[in-house]
């Protein structure tokens, strides 16, 4: 991350696994990313029925739009999951296995987690939107 950014896990609050509790942008470019779906480069579904697949696809998609903003997944500072409350919850510990593949994990993306009850379309089982801190670029 060229950008200065500070993700902090402060001792003063109760400890985190794979996420920081906040990011405080500094300097850099703020690039908002939409949720990231399931969904292949020609639009097909990825994984029906598969959380890990489908998690596997969507942190591909991120990745993918990281680089066409002029970063990568380890200049993300946030991380926003949705994911439909009928996945196993034995699955979710795939979501830090593919994660972490992609962000810094020494300093880790700030995080939410949610469950709903679907996403806007029924075959979906996760969703993940992101906002990433990128080095300034001259107009």
């Amino acid at each position: 991350m060229s950008a200065d950014v500070q993700l902090a896990r402060p001792a003063s609050m109760h400890p985190t696994r794979g996420y920081s509790q906040f990011a405080r942008i500094k300097t850099g470019d703020v690039v908002y990313f939409a949720g990231q779906v399931p969904l292949d480069p020609a639009g097909a579904l990825v994984g029906p029925g598969d959380f890990k697949a489908q998690l596997e696809r969507v942190f591909a998609n991120l990745d993918l739009a990281a680089r066409a903003a002029g970063g990568s997944c380890r200049d993300i500072v946030k991380l926003n999951y949705f994911c439909v409350g009928s996945v196993d919850p034995a699955l979710l510990r795939h979501v830090s296995e593919v994660r972490d593949r992609y962000v810094d994990i020494e300093r880790p993306p700030a995080s939410t987690f949610v469950f709903v009850s679907r996403l806007v379309r029924p075959e979906w089982l996760v969703e993940v939107e992101a906002v990433g801190v990128f080095a300034e670029t001259s107009a």
